[in-house]
C-alpha cells in the first residue's frame, strides 16, 4: 500500500467509503471488506451521518454504527484515520432527524449536535477528517469555519474537510478561514473520475472536479483531493451498467477506447487504469472506493500496484482533453 500525507496523517492513497455498509450491505460482509481493506495495508475510512437515509427504512445511522460495532469488536480504532461528514441529513420542518424538508445544515448549533450524534454512533472520542457535506449558502462561511475551529481545538477533530463545493466557495471557505486566523480545509471529495460530464450538468447538491475546481487544488498544495463515484458505479467494467446520461457522449467513447487500449497494453483491468490514472494524475486524487465483494476490494487494492508508462498516459491525458460537447442536460 502507498501513502499519502494529509495534514499530519499518512493515509492510503485508497479510502474504502463505507456509505452502504449497514443498508445496502448487510454487517457480516461489510466487516469482511472492513477487515481486508486494513490487513492489506489500508487505513483511511470513509462515511458520514446521513449514510443512507434515501433507502426505505434507513434513517442515516447505519454506515457510522456499523463503524462503530466494528472498532469496538476489532479494538483498531488507533490505527484507522476516520473521516466523517455532516451538514447534509435531511431534517423536518421542526429539526427532528429523518425529515426530508431541509438539510441539517452548518450553522454553529447544527454543527455541534451532529457531530455528537456522529461520535455517539461511531463510538469514538474524534474523527481524524471532518468534511462540510454540501454547501449552506445559508449559514456564514465564517460561522461554520469558527465551529470547525472550535472542534479542531478541543482535539475532538483532527483536520478539516470541504466536499461538494464550486471553485468560488472552495476559495471564499478558505479567505475565510484565514482571515480568522484559523485552520483551513485539507481535504476536497468531490465528484471526478476520468470521463468527463457534459458541461453544465446538474447534479444537484453534488459537485463534480471542474477544471475550475482542479485548479484550485494545484493553487494549494496543502489541500488533497479526494473522488467519489470514481467508478461511475460499474459502467467501465459491466455491460449491464450503461454509462450515466451525463457521460455518454461521443467524446466519452473515444476516451473508453484510450483507457481499454492501455488496459490491454499493461495487463490491467479498465477500472484499475482510471485508479491508476487519478493517483499519478496532476492534481493527484485519491479514490473513494466503494466495493460490496472481496473481489472487487482486491481489484482496488491491485490497482496501487498499476504502473502507466509516460506513453500510456499521454494518450489518456489527451483523450481527456478533447472539448466536449455543448450540451446542458439537467438530471
Amino acid at each position: 500500500m502507498r501513502h499519502h500525507r494529509i495534514g499530519d496523517r499518512n493515509v492510503s492513497v485508497l479510502c474504502l467509503g463505507a456509505m452502504p455498509f449497514g443498508a445496502r450491505i448487510d454487517e457480516e460482509t461489510s466487516f469482511a471488506l472492513l477487515d481486508r481493506f486494513v490487513e492489506r495495508g489500508g487505513n483511511f475510512i470513509d462515511t458520514a451521518d446521513n449514510y443512507c437515509f434515501w433507502i426505505d427504512g434507513c434513517t442515516g445511522d447505519e454506515s457510522e454504527t456499523l463503524l462503530g460495532r466494528w472498532f469496538a469488536r476489532r479494538g483498531n480504532r488507533d490505527e484507522v484515520v476516520l473521516a466523517s461528514k455532516l451538514g447534509g441529513r435531511p431534517v423536518d420542518a421542526h429539526g427532528t432527524d429523518g425529515g426530508a424538508d431541509v438539510l441539517e445544515g452548518l450553522s454553529a448549533p447544527a454543527v455541534r449536535k451532529a457531530f455528537k450524534g456522529s461520535l455517539e454512533r461511531l463510538g469514538t472520542e474524534r474523527v481524524d477528517l471532518l468534511y462540510r457535506h454540501v454547501d449552506d449558502p445559508r449559514t456564514p462561511l465564517e460561522e461554520t469555519v469558527r465551529v470547525f475551529g472550535e472542534l479542531i481545538a478541543s482535539g475532538a477533530v483532527g483536520m478539516a474537510g470541504v466536499s461538494n463545493l464550486t471553485a468560488g466557495r472552495l476559495r471564499a471557505g478558505e479567505e475565510a478561514a484565514t482571515a480568522l486566523g484559523l485552520p483551513g480545509a485539507l481535504a476536497l471529495q468531490q465528484r471526478h473520475t476520468y470521463l468527463r460530464p457534459l458541461p453544465g450538468t446538474d447534479f444537484g447538491v453534488q459537485r463534480y472536479a471542474d477544471e475550475a475546481v482542479l485548479d484550485e487544488v494545484r493553487r494549494r498544495p496543502e489541500l488533497t483531493l479526494l473522488a467519489y463515484t470514481a467508478l461511475l458505479d460499474g459502467a467501465y467494467s459491466n455491460p449491464a451498467k450503461p454509462l450515466p446520461a451525463p457521460y455518454d457522449h461521443p467524446v466519452s467513447r473515444q476516451q473508453m477506447a484510450a483507457l481499454h487500449e492501455v488496459a490491454r497494453e499493461s495487463g490491467a483491468t479498465v477500472n484499475q487504469v482510471v485508479y491508476a490514472w487519478m493517483l499519478g494524475g496532476d492534481p493527484v486524487a485519491l479514490p473513494v472506493i466503494g466495493v460490496s465483494t472481496l473481489g472487487q476490494l482486491d481489484e482496488a487494492l491491485d490497482a496501487v500496484d498499476v504502473e502507466l508508462s509516460s506513453d500510456q498516459r499521454a494518450l489518456l491525458d489527451a483523450a481527456r482533453a478533447e472539448p466536449l460537447p455543448l450540451s446542458q442536460p439537467v438530471f
